[in-house]
């Protein structure tokens, strides 16, 4: 029987895991191995990592046949790797404010993938939270985003990358009921590292090079951005409405800004203010929406 999880463990779980995926494009900008294999090799150290946890959570609580894991696992963990293949494409193939931009439309996407799986309709506040958290994204569109010929094709595989990883979020709730975290989150690494190393070769060498930089930034990226990050967006889609989850992913971007003015000197337009207010309203509106849907339970 799968434990409640208090409401406070919850938010911090989210927090803890924006601020940890916020921190991948650190990792991924100071290393210089190619996108694709540097994507199989996070989730297969994050597997590495965690299977001690999954051995101890597969004693305690039991689990299937390994066929049947796979058969849970299968579908999230292609969706997964196909999400990092296309984001590495499309970032390549467009401008970066653009992917930037693209890859931030999780809360769009997430509403339509909620109501068709799950019958999940968005709550008053949550419409007026996505709202904001849009009109946010505007301002940066307004601020960024160029419209030209030569980047459609990567705007559109931007916007592939952007569904896929709403959908691999929203498999998440499909099996909330899974006793532990760590028996659903570790095979689908596994199935994604599995499936990102054999997209590797199009792509460039499938071995990482042992430089010591490029080493830390590899294993950075799965402890800190896989692990960490990954894992408890998983665990908040399993404990918190959708949306809610959706919409405070847009903090990456606010995060990812703070961390780029400090380590990299690069200050933000007056206008990333101005947008960085409208999506903390938004989040502040499903903070409110959540607390109250706790309560009615």
């Amino acid at each position: 029987m799968k434990p409640t999880v208090p409401a406070w463990l919850s938010w911090l779980v989210l927090l803890i895991g924006i601020v940890a995926t916020a921190c991948s494009f650190v990792f991924i900008r100071e290393s210089s191995e190619p996108p694709v294999m540097l994507a199989a090799w996070r989730v297969l150290l994050a597997t590495l990592m965690l299977s001690p946890a999954y051995l101890l959570a597969r004693r305690r609580y039991g689990d299937g046949k390994m066929v049947e894991v796979l058969q849970r696992s299968l579908l999230p963990g292609i969706v997964l790797s196909a999400h990092f293949v296309t984001w590495v494409i499309g970032a390549r193939l467009s401008l970066g404010a653009n992917a930037t931009i693209i890859v931030n439309l999780v809360p769009l996407a997430m509403p339509i993938l909620l109501w068709l799986m799950f019958g999940e309709g968005m709550q008053r506040r949550e419409w007026l939270a996505t709202a904001l958290a849009v009109a946010g994204l505007a301002v940066l569109a307004f601020d960024n985003l160029k419209l030209e010929a030569g980047h459609m094709l990567g705007d559109a595989v931007c916007l592939l990358s952007m569904f896929l990883f709403a959908f691999y979020l929203t498999l998440a709730r499909r099996h909330a009921r899974v006793a532990s975290l760590w028996l659903y989150v570790v095979p689908v690494y596994a199935v994604a590292g599995a499936s990102s190393l054999l997209a590797a070769p199009f792509f460039g060498p499938i071995a990482p090079s042992l430089e010591l930089h490029n080493v830390t930034m590899v294993v950075g990226l799965a402890a800190v951005s896989t692990v960490i990050g990954h894992s408890a967006l998983n665990f908040s889609m399993q404990h918190m409405r959708g949306q809610t989850v959706g919409v405070m992913t847009l903090a990456q971007f606010i995060v990812a800004g703070i961390i780029a003015y400090f380590l990299y000197a690069e200050v933000p337009s007056l206008l990333f203010y101005v947008a960085s207010a409208l999506m903390v309203t938004g989040m502040g509106m499903v903070v409110i929406n959540q607390r109250a849907d706790n309560k009615r339970e």
